[in-house]
């Protein structure tokens, strides 16, 4: 479990699944916090294991299609909204299958149409900095997951915190990803942090109002957090005094990046579901199950 460097307050302390390896609706509001988000979560430990429907692409050339698909569909605004799961999983899958193959880089990205390509550069840079960061696991970890607030509602959040603070709302829907997969994991940090932005509670108390549970009110204490430590100027040491890792400081980077290039990639990111990399493989946590891909 990364630790956060200590400044004169316990810092946040994130739960650092695999999401981005397991991380838009034009919308705009500042509306307060939602009264109460009930959302039914199913236990890990609970939960059957059903097998995985198609990998993607093994050869590098097929995957370089297949990247481009997505990533364009995920970016329609006419896209079926009933849709945009499945294409989430499949772009999702699609960078894990390049992650374990990076020297298919060139190759795929010729197949990747030029507006698109950073965008695919800086996805399996995360995925590679994240890989980095948090070694495999022997086992699915007990996490309770349930489905996420509604897209639009996240993305109004982040522009609210923005307007508060200068912080840019990219790199606070990057943290949410990183972190908790924007909310969909509702378990505590072996540090004992918790909540969507995953805090420990002398920090909360200090940047926090309201419900450190609320993805609302987390968004906005990390925001304060993070303009407290240098953001939005200093974004780089903002995000070390997040998470003291130069490959944490990275990943988020590269989402956010993405997410600044073309706000659009935010629907593909949320639809992304929640991977954990074992030693045997990689299994996708739902609120319905654990799914084994590899």
């Amino acid at each position: 479990m990364a630790k956060h460097l200590r400044n004169t307050l316990p810092p946040v302390r994130p739960l650092l699944p695999a999401v981005a390896l397991a991380g838009l609706l034009a919308c705009s509001g500042t509306g307060g916090p939602p009264a109460s988000h009930p959302r039914p979560a199913t236990t890990v430990n609970e939960a059957a294991v059903t097998t995985a429907p198609e990998p993607p692409a093994s050869e590098p050339g097929a995957l370089g299609d297949q990247l481009a698909a997505l990533e364009a569909a995920l970016r329609d605004p006419a896209a079926p909204q009933a849709g945009l799961p499945a294409l989430g999983r499949a772009e999702l899958l699609a960078y894990r299958r390049l992650a374990h193959h990076p020297d298919w880089l060139p190759v795929a990205l010729a197949r990747v149409p030029g507006a698109t390509q950073e965008a695919v550069r800086r996805n399996l840079a995360a995925q590679l900095e994240l890989e980095a960061l948090t070694p495999p696991r022997t086992s699915p970890p007990p996490w309770q997951v349930a489905p996420p607030l509604a897209a639009a509602d996240l993305l109004s959040f982040y522009r609210e915190a923005e307007a508060a603070t200068g912080v840019s709302w990219a790199y606070l829907a990057a943290i949410h990803f990183v972190e908790t997969n924007m909310g969909r994991i509702h378990s505590p940090s072996t540090a004992g942090a918790v909540g969507p932005m995953q805090f420990l509670p002398a920090t909360w108390a200090a940047y926090g109002h309201g419900d450190i549970h609320n993805d609302h009110d987390a968004i906005q204490a990390a925001a304060r957090y993070l303009k407290a430590n240098g953001a939005p100027a200093a974004m780089d040491r903002a995000l070390f005094r997040y998470n003291p890792s130069q490959h944490y400081v990275r990943a988020v980077t590269a989402y956010a990046q993405v997410l600044l290039a073309d706000e659009r990639a935010y629907t593909g990111y949320y639809n992304w579901p929640v991977l954990v990399r074992l030693t045997s493989g990689e299994v996708i946590i739902s609120e319905t199950g654990v799914q084994i891909v590899v």
